[in-house]
Protein backbone atom coordinates (compact mmCIF):
# COMPACT_ATOMS: atom_id res chain seq x y z
CA UNK A 1 0.00 0.00 0.00
CA UNK A 2 0.54 3.54 -0.41
CA UNK A 3 1.31 4.93 3.05
CA UNK A 4 3.99 1.55 3.60
CA UNK A 5 6.27 2.42 0.58
CA UNK A 6 6.14 6.15 1.06
CA UNK A 7 9.96 7.64 2.24
CA UNK A 8 11.32 10.92 2.05
CA UNK A 9 14.55 11.87 -0.06
CA UNK A 10 16.24 15.05 0.77
CA UNK A 11 17.70 17.61 -1.30
CA UNK A 12 19.83 20.84 -0.71
CA UNK A 13 18.72 24.62 -0.87
CA UNK A 14 20.85 27.21 -1.11
CA UNK A 15 20.47 28.15 2.97
CA UNK A 16 21.82 26.45 6.00
CA UNK A 17 19.09 25.06 7.80
CA UNK A 18 16.52 25.51 5.33
CA UNK A 19 16.32 22.03 4.08
CA UNK A 20 14.53 20.05 0.67
CA UNK A 21 11.18 18.19 1.05
CA UNK A 22 9.80 15.16 -0.22
CA UNK A 23 7.42 12.01 0.58
CA UNK A 24 5.07 11.62 3.66
CA UNK A 25 2.76 10.20 6.01
CA UNK A 26 0.84 11.47 9.23
CA UNK A 27 -2.36 12.05 11.84
CA UNK A 28 -4.29 14.86 12.81
CA UNK A 29 -6.36 16.47 15.66
CA UNK A 30 -10.27 18.78 16.02
CA UNK A 31 -11.23 22.27 16.53
CA UNK A 32 -14.10 24.27 16.21
CA UNK A 33 -14.10 27.88 14.80
CA UNK A 34 -16.24 30.67 13.63
CA UNK A 35 -17.45 31.80 10.31
CA UNK A 36 -15.34 34.98 8.97
CA UNK A 37 -16.21 38.14 7.77
CA UNK A 38 -14.10 40.18 4.43
CA UNK A 39 -13.63 43.92 3.90
CA UNK A 40 -11.68 43.38 1.07
CA UNK A 41 -13.94 41.48 -1.27
CA UNK A 42 -12.01 39.17 -3.51
CA UNK A 43 -15.43 38.46 -5.42
CA UNK A 44 -18.97 36.19 -5.57
CA UNK A 45 -19.01 32.86 -5.52
CA UNK A 46 -19.98 30.50 -8.69
CA UNK A 47 -23.33 28.48 -9.29
CA UNK A 48 -23.15 25.47 -6.49
CA UNK A 49 -23.10 23.10 -9.13
CA UNK A 50 -23.16 22.00 -13.15
CA UNK A 51 -26.47 20.61 -14.88
CA UNK A 52 -26.29 16.81 -15.07
CA UNK A 53 -26.44 17.89 -19.15
CA UNK A 54 -22.80 19.12 -19.18
CA UNK A 55 -21.25 16.12 -17.76
CA UNK A 56 -18.87 14.96 -20.66
CA UNK A 57 -17.21 11.99 -20.34
CA UNK A 58 -13.36 12.11 -21.11
CA UNK A 59 -11.48 8.83 -22.35
CA UNK A 60 -11.66 6.22 -20.79
CA UNK A 61 -13.88 7.90 -18.42
CA UNK A 62 -11.22 8.47 -15.22
CA UNK A 63 -12.27 11.91 -15.96
CA UNK A 64 -15.37 14.15 -16.85
CA UNK A 65 -16.00 17.68 -17.90
CA UNK A 66 -19.00 18.34 -15.44
CA UNK A 67 -19.07 21.97 -16.35
CA UNK A 68 -17.27 24.76 -13.87
CA UNK A 69 -16.04 24.20 -10.21
CA UNK A 70 -18.39 24.87 -7.96
CA UNK A 71 -17.88 26.84 -4.63
CA UNK A 72 -15.00 29.32 -6.48
CA UNK A 73 -14.83 33.40 -5.70
CA UNK A 74 -15.12 35.38 -8.88
CA UNK A 75 -11.78 37.52 -8.20
CA UNK A 76 -11.98 41.17 -8.63
CA UNK A 77 -9.20 43.98 -9.13
CA UNK A 78 -9.15 46.06 -6.05
CA UNK A 79 -10.53 49.58 -6.19
CA UNK A 80 -8.27 52.14 -5.54
CA UNK A 81 -7.05 52.75 -2.46
CA UNK A 82 -8.33 49.44 -1.28
CA UNK A 83 -6.64 47.55 1.69
CA UNK A 84 -5.62 43.87 -0.53
CA UNK A 85 -7.26 41.18 1.16
CA UNK A 86 -4.79 38.72 3.66
CA UNK A 87 -4.37 35.52 1.08
CA UNK A 88 -3.23 32.46 2.81
CA UNK A 89 -2.17 29.22 1.07
CA UNK A 90 -2.52 25.97 2.55
CA UNK A 91 -1.06 23.05 0.01
CA UNK A 92 0.14 19.37 0.39
CA UNK A 93 2.37 17.46 -1.49
CA UNK A 94 2.09 13.79 -2.45
CA UNK A 95 -1.64 13.94 -1.53
CA UNK A 96 -3.26 10.76 -1.22
CA UNK A 97 -5.61 8.93 1.17
CA UNK A 98 -3.75 6.07 3.03
CA UNK A 99 -4.74 4.18 6.37
CA UNK A 100 -4.30 7.53 8.24
CA UNK A 101 -6.99 9.13 6.36
CA UNK A 102 -5.07 12.77 6.49
CA UNK A 103 -6.86 13.42 2.88
CA UNK A 104 -10.34 13.03 4.22
CA UNK A 105 -9.57 14.91 8.03
CA UNK A 106 -7.71 18.03 6.66
CA UNK A 107 -10.20 18.39 3.61
CA UNK A 108 -12.80 18.12 6.08
CA UNK A 109 -10.75 20.67 8.26
CA UNK A 110 -10.95 22.98 5.55
CA UNK A 111 -14.59 23.24 4.99
CA UNK A 112 -15.19 23.77 8.89
CA UNK A 113 -13.25 26.72 8.42
CA UNK A 114 -14.01 28.04 4.79
CA UNK A 115 -10.99 27.18 4.14
CA UNK A 116 -9.57 26.42 0.14
CA UNK A 117 -6.12 24.35 -0.74
CA UNK A 118 -4.06 22.95 -3.35
CA UNK A 119 -3.57 19.18 -3.22
CA UNK A 120 -0.53 18.68 -4.93
CA UNK A 121 -1.24 14.81 -6.43
CA UNK A 122 1.45 12.49 -7.07
CA UNK A 123 0.60 10.60 -10.45
CA UNK A 124 2.00 7.39 -9.28
CA UNK A 125 -0.48 6.65 -6.20
CA UNK A 126 -3.03 6.34 -9.07
CA UNK A 127 -0.66 3.69 -10.45
CA UNK A 128 -1.13 -0.35 -9.21
CA UNK A 129 1.87 -1.69 -8.05
CA UNK A 130 1.48 -4.94 -10.68
CA UNK A 131 1.37 -2.01 -13.71
CA UNK A 132 4.20 0.37 -12.46
CA UNK A 133 6.34 -0.24 -15.32
CA UNK A 134 4.12 1.92 -17.29
CA UNK A 135 6.24 4.55 -15.60
CA UNK A 136 8.89 5.63 -17.25
CA UNK A 137 10.92 8.10 -15.47
CA UNK A 138 13.97 10.26 -16.41
CA UNK A 139 17.36 8.71 -15.97
CA UNK A 140 16.04 5.63 -13.81
CA UNK A 141 14.48 2.00 -15.85
CA UNK A 142 11.14 2.04 -16.10
CA UNK A 143 8.92 0.76 -13.32
CA UNK A 144 10.82 2.48 -10.46
CA UNK A 145 9.66 5.20 -7.84
CA UNK A 146 11.41 6.27 -4.85
CA UNK A 147 7.78 6.63 -3.31
CA UNK A 148 6.28 3.20 -4.86
CA UNK A 149 3.01 2.83 -6.04
CA UNK A 150 -0.75 1.86 -4.97
CA UNK A 151 -3.43 -0.82 -4.63
CA UNK A 152 -6.98 -0.76 -5.47
CA UNK A 153 -8.10 0.27 -1.91
CA UNK A 154 -5.45 3.19 -1.76
CA UNK A 155 -6.59 4.39 -5.43
CA UNK A 156 -10.11 4.05 -5.00
CA UNK A 157 -9.52 6.01 -1.48
CA UNK A 158 -7.94 8.62 -3.40
CA UNK A 159 -9.89 9.32 -5.93
CA UNK A 160 -13.20 9.42 -3.69
CA UNK A 161 -11.23 12.56 -1.76
CA UNK A 162 -9.75 13.49 -4.94
CA UNK A 163 -13.50 14.15 -6.10
CA UNK A 164 -14.26 16.18 -3.16
CA UNK A 165 -11.65 18.27 -2.96
CA UNK A 166 -12.59 19.33 -5.90
CA UNK A 167 -16.48 19.57 -5.90
CA UNK A 168 -15.15 21.58 -2.15
CA UNK A 169 -13.53 24.13 -4.27
CA UNK A 170 -10.31 22.83 -3.81
CA UNK A 171 -7.32 22.78 -6.70
CA UNK A 172 -5.70 19.34 -7.87
CA UNK A 173 -2.05 20.61 -8.98
CA UNK A 174 0.53 17.78 -9.41
CA UNK A 175 3.51 16.24 -7.17
CA UNK A 176 4.76 14.75 -10.59
CA UNK A 177 5.64 10.99 -9.92
CA UNK A 178 8.60 9.05 -8.47
CA UNK A 179 10.17 11.78 -6.17
CA UNK A 180 13.80 11.53 -7.25
CA UNK A 181 15.93 13.67 -5.32
CA UNK A 182 19.87 14.37 -5.07
CA UNK A 183 22.48 14.00 -7.94
CA UNK A 184 22.08 10.67 -8.56
CA UNK A 185 18.91 11.07 -11.39
CA UNK A 186 17.53 13.14 -9.43
CA UNK A 187 14.60 16.07 -10.82
CA UNK A 188 17.23 18.80 -10.33
CA UNK A 189 18.94 17.15 -13.16
CA UNK A 190 16.37 16.37 -15.54
CA UNK A 191 16.19 18.40 -18.85
CA UNK A 192 13.63 20.24 -20.56
CA UNK A 193 12.29 17.01 -22.15
CA UNK A 194 12.29 15.35 -19.66
CA UNK A 195 10.18 17.68 -16.92
CA UNK A 196 8.06 17.51 -20.48
CA UNK A 197 7.79 13.68 -20.12
CA UNK A 198 7.45 13.26 -16.81
CA UNK A 199 4.65 16.15 -16.85
CA UNK A 200 2.62 13.89 -19.39
CA UNK A 201 3.11 10.81 -17.60
CA UNK A 202 1.84 12.37 -14.09
CA UNK A 203 -1.32 13.58 -16.48
CA UNK A 204 -1.64 10.31 -17.99
CA UNK A 205 -1.87 8.40 -14.45
CA UNK A 206 -5.27 10.34 -13.64
CA UNK A 207 -6.50 10.40 -17.10
CA UNK A 208 -6.29 6.78 -17.43
CA UNK A 209 -6.62 4.69 -13.92
CA UNK A 210 -9.65 2.80 -15.31
CA UNK A 211 -7.37 2.02 -18.10
CA UNK A 212 -4.52 1.06 -15.19
CA UNK A 213 -6.83 -0.63 -12.86
CA UNK A 214 -9.67 -2.41 -14.15
CA UNK A 215 -11.32 -3.23 -10.74
CA UNK A 216 -11.89 0.24 -10.17
CA UNK A 217 -13.82 0.81 -13.69
CA UNK A 218 -17.25 0.97 -12.41
CA UNK A 219 -15.60 3.87 -9.94
CA UNK A 220 -17.30 7.08 -11.08
CA UNK A 221 -14.92 9.75 -12.85
CA UNK A 222 -12.88 12.46 -11.59
CA UNK A 223 -15.51 15.47 -12.18
CA UNK A 224 -12.65 17.52 -13.97
CA UNK A 225 -10.66 17.88 -17.22
CA UNK A 226 -7.48 17.08 -15.83
CA UNK A 227 -5.46 18.98 -19.00
CA UNK A 228 -7.67 21.83 -17.66
CA UNK A 229 -7.49 21.59 -14.33
CA UNK A 230 -3.51 21.28 -13.73
CA UNK A 231 -2.55 24.36 -13.92
CA UNK A 232 0.63 24.34 -11.07
CA UNK A 233 3.13 22.19 -8.77
CA UNK A 234 5.77 22.36 -6.55
CA UNK A 235 9.03 19.84 -7.75
CA UNK A 236 10.64 16.31 -5.06
CA UNK A 237 12.99 18.62 -2.65
CA UNK A 238 12.61 22.05 -4.43
CA UNK A 239 14.94 20.76 -6.81
CA UNK A 240 14.48 21.37 -10.50
CA UNK A 241 12.77 24.26 -10.66
CA UNK A 242 14.33 25.99 -13.68
CA UNK A 243 13.90 22.96 -16.23
CA UNK A 244 10.30 22.52 -15.12
CA UNK A 245 9.26 25.54 -15.46
CA UNK A 246 10.60 25.99 -19.05
CA UNK A 247 8.86 22.90 -19.62
CA UNK A 248 5.33 23.46 -17.84
CA UNK A 249 4.87 26.96 -19.28
CA UNK A 250 4.48 25.43 -22.52
CA UNK A 251 1.67 22.87 -21.11
CA UNK A 252 -0.78 24.90 -19.70
CA UNK A 253 1.03 26.04 -15.83
CA UNK A 254 0.27 29.05 -14.66
CA UNK A 255 2.06 28.83 -11.44
CA UNK A 256 4.95 27.18 -9.93
CA UNK A 257 5.48 26.80 -6.11
CA UNK A 258 9.42 25.29 -6.05
CA UNK A 259 11.19 28.08 -4.85
CA UNK A 260 12.47 29.92 -1.90
CA UNK A 261 11.52 33.41 -1.01
CA UNK A 262 10.42 35.80 1.73
CA UNK A 263 7.08 37.08 2.39
CA UNK A 264 6.55 39.93 0.00
CA UNK A 265 4.02 40.23 -3.02
CA UNK A 266 4.70 37.85 -5.39
CA UNK A 267 5.85 38.06 -9.45
CA UNK A 268 5.69 36.09 -12.82
CA UNK A 269 9.16 34.01 -13.59
CA UNK A 270 9.78 32.88 -16.74
CA UNK A 271 6.07 33.55 -17.73
CA UNK A 272 4.34 31.81 -14.66
CA UNK A 273 3.40 33.34 -11.21
CA UNK A 274 6.67 32.20 -8.67
CA UNK A 275 4.42 31.19 -5.84
CA UNK A 276 7.45 29.99 -3.52
CA UNK A 277 7.40 28.48 0.41
CA UNK A 278 8.76 31.17 2.63
CA UNK A 279 11.25 32.19 5.34
CA UNK A 280 9.25 32.11 8.48
CA UNK A 281 10.38 33.00 12.14
CA UNK A 282 11.15 29.87 13.95
CA UNK A 283 10.69 31.12 17.82
CA UNK A 284 13.41 31.12 20.59
CA UNK A 285 16.04 30.46 17.39
CA UNK A 286 17.98 33.16 16.18
CA UNK A 287 17.22 31.92 11.94
CA UNK A 288 14.07 31.16 9.76
CA UNK A 289 13.05 28.49 8.24
CA UNK A 290 10.60 27.34 5.39
CA UNK A 291 7.04 27.34 5.95
CA UNK A 292 6.75 23.65 6.08
CA UNK A 293 6.39 20.68 8.22
CA UNK A 294 9.42 18.67 7.09
CA UNK A 295 11.59 21.85 7.30
CA UNK A 296 10.65 22.31 11.37
CA UNK A 297 11.40 18.80 11.70
CA UNK A 298 14.46 18.86 10.22
CA UNK A 299 15.80 21.79 12.22
CA UNK A 300 14.46 20.31 15.44
CA UNK A 301 14.95 17.04 15.83
CA UNK A 302 16.60 15.89 12.06
CA UNK A 303 14.63 12.81 12.26
CA UNK A 304 10.92 11.63 12.14
CA UNK A 305 10.88 9.92 15.76
CA UNK A 306 12.62 12.60 18.09
CA UNK A 307 12.34 12.69 21.81
CA UNK A 308 8.68 12.29 22.72
CA UNK A 309 9.32 14.74 25.31
CA UNK A 310 9.46 17.13 23.04
CA UNK A 311 7.13 16.68 20.77
CA UNK A 312 4.34 19.19 21.90
CA UNK A 313 6.82 21.69 22.40
CA UNK A 314 7.98 21.43 18.78
CA UNK A 315 4.70 21.67 17.82
CA UNK A 316 3.65 24.53 19.66
CA UNK A 317 6.73 26.08 17.93
CA UNK A 318 5.52 25.74 14.10
CA UNK A 319 2.04 26.95 15.25
CA UNK A 320 4.05 29.94 16.73
CA UNK A 321 6.37 30.73 13.43
CA UNK A 322 3.54 30.52 11.17
CA UNK A 323 1.13 32.82 13.00
CA UNK A 324 4.23 34.76 13.68
CA UNK A 325 4.59 34.85 10.03
CA UNK A 326 1.17 35.74 9.52
CA UNK A 327 0.84 38.32 11.80
CA UNK A 328 3.66 40.17 10.01
CA UNK A 329 1.62 40.19 6.86
CA UNK A 330 -1.88 40.64 7.83
CA UNK A 331 -0.22 43.57 9.68
CA UNK A 332 2.21 44.73 7.82
CA UNK A 333 2.25 44.48 3.66
CA UNK A 334 -0.56 41.57 3.06
CA UNK A 335 1.70 39.65 1.06
CA UNK A 336 0.12 36.30 0.46
CA UNK A 337 1.30 33.62 3.11
CA UNK A 338 2.08 30.16 1.52
CA UNK A 339 2.05 27.25 3.67
CA UNK A 340 3.55 23.67 2.80
CA UNK A 341 2.22 20.48 4.21
CA UNK A 342 2.60 16.39 3.99
CA UNK A 343 0.15 14.33 5.61
CA UNK A 344 2.59 12.77 7.82
CA UNK A 345 2.82 11.12 12.10
CA UNK A 346 6.19 12.81 12.01
CA UNK A 347 7.50 13.46 15.98
CA UNK A 348 4.12 11.79 17.10
CA UNK A 349 1.75 13.94 14.29
CA UNK A 350 2.48 17.37 16.31
CA UNK A 351 3.01 19.31 12.79
CA UNK A 352 -0.42 18.09 11.86
CA UNK A 353 -1.86 19.73 15.32
CA UNK A 354 -0.12 22.37 14.70
CA UNK A 355 -1.06 22.55 11.00
CA UNK A 356 -4.62 22.23 12.15
CA UNK A 357 -4.43 25.31 15.24
CA UNK A 358 -2.86 27.26 12.58
CA UNK A 359 -6.18 27.04 9.96
CA UNK A 360 -8.45 27.72 12.68
CA UNK A 361 -7.02 30.63 13.95
CA UNK A 362 -6.11 32.56 10.84
CA UNK A 363 -8.92 31.80 8.12
CA UNK A 364 -11.13 32.89 10.81
CA UNK A 365 -10.01 36.49 10.97
CA UNK A 366 -11.48 39.40 9.68
CA UNK A 367 -10.48 40.12 6.12
CA UNK A 368 -8.72 36.70 5.30
CA UNK A 369 -8.98 34.40 2.92
CA UNK A 370 -7.65 31.08 2.61
CA UNK A 371 -7.52 29.94 -0.49
CA UNK A 372 -5.82 27.70 -3.51
CA UNK A 373 -2.36 28.43 -5.49
CA UNK A 374 -5.29 28.64 -8.13
CA UNK A 375 -7.25 31.02 -7.11
CA UNK A 376 -4.15 33.04 -5.59
CA UNK A 377 -3.06 33.70 -9.30
CA UNK A 378 -6.37 34.24 -10.78
CA UNK A 379 -6.24 37.10 -8.30
CA UNK A 380 -3.26 38.23 -9.05
CA UNK A 381 -4.26 38.06 -13.01
CA UNK A 382 -6.89 40.26 -12.53
CA UNK A 383 -5.25 43.28 -10.85
CA UNK A 384 -3.62 46.22 -12.14
CA UNK A 385 -0.02 45.81 -13.22
CA UNK A 386 0.93 48.96 -11.23
CA UNK A 387 -0.71 47.91 -8.53
CA UNK A 388 1.08 44.91 -7.85
CA UNK A 389 4.31 46.87 -8.96
CA UNK A 390 3.50 49.35 -6.19
CA UNK A 391 2.65 46.12 -3.68
CA UNK A 392 6.10 44.92 -4.97
CA UNK A 393 7.65 47.36 -3.33
CA UNK A 394 6.87 46.61 0.40
CA UNK A 395 9.33 44.41 2.24
CA UNK A 396 8.95 41.81 4.81
CA UNK A 397 6.56 43.29 7.27
CA UNK A 398 6.14 46.84 5.60
CA UNK A 399 3.11 48.49 5.78
CA UNK A 400 2.63 51.75 3.85
CA UNK A 401 3.91 54.74 6.23
CA UNK A 402 1.10 56.69 4.35
CA UNK A 403 -1.90 53.99 4.49
CA UNK A 404 -3.88 51.75 1.97
CA UNK A 405 -5.81 54.52 0.99
CA UNK A 406 -3.00 56.59 -0.30
CA UNK A 407 -0.22 54.08 -1.18
CA UNK A 408 -2.85 52.25 -3.27
CA UNK A 409 -4.53 55.52 -4.67
CA UNK A 410 -0.83 57.26 -6.45
CA UNK A 411 0.89 56.72 -9.05
CA UNK A 412 2.81 53.55 -10.15
CA UNK A 413 6.18 53.20 -8.37
CA UNK A 414 9.81 53.25 -9.68
CA UNK A 415 10.66 49.65 -9.06
CA UNK A 416 8.86 46.44 -10.36
CA UNK A 417 7.31 43.77 -8.41
CA UNK A 418 9.59 41.62 -7.25
CA UNK A 419 10.47 38.18 -4.90
CA UNK A 420 13.91 38.26 -4.24
CA UNK A 421 15.43 36.15 -1.83
CA UNK A 422 18.29 38.00 0.52
CA UNK A 423 22.53 36.73 0.49
CA UNK A 424 21.25 35.99 3.90
CA UNK A 425 21.95 37.64 7.01
CA UNK A 426 25.06 36.42 9.70
CA UNK A 427 22.66 33.62 10.85
CA UNK A 428 22.00 31.90 7.79
CA UNK A 429 25.15 30.55 6.64
CA UNK A 430 25.59 28.87 3.57
CA UNK A 431 25.85 25.28 3.51
CA UNK A 432 24.35 21.77 2.41
CA UNK A 433 22.21 19.08 4.25
CA UNK A 434 23.48 15.61 3.41
CA UNK A 435 20.85 14.03 1.77
CA UNK A 436 18.50 11.20 4.06
CA UNK A 437 15.90 9.28 4.20
CA UNK A 438 13.37 8.93 6.43
CA UNK A 439 10.24 6.31 6.87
Amino acid sequence: MMAATKRIALGAVATALIAGLAGCSGTGAGGTGTAKKSEADAGEHSPAAAPKGAVKVIGDGSTAYTGAQPKLPVAKRLKAGQKPPQFVVFSWDGAGEDSQKLFSHFRSVAKKYDAKMTYFLSGVYLLPEEKKALYDPPQHSAGRSDIGFNDTEGIRDTLDELRAAWLDGNEIGTHFNGHFCGPDGGVGTWTVEEWKSEISQAKSFVKNWKTNAPLLKTEAPLPFDYDKELVGARTPCLEGQKNMVAAARTMGFRYDSSGVGNQVWPAKKDGVWDLPLQLVPVPGRAFETLSMDYNFMFNQSGTTQGDPNQHAYWGNQMRDGLLQAFARSYKGNRAPLIIGNHFESWNGGTYMRAIEETIKTVCTQQDVQCVSFRQLADWLDAQDPATLARLGTLKVGQEPQQGWASFLGGAAPRKPAGSPVPAGPADRSAGEDADRSAE
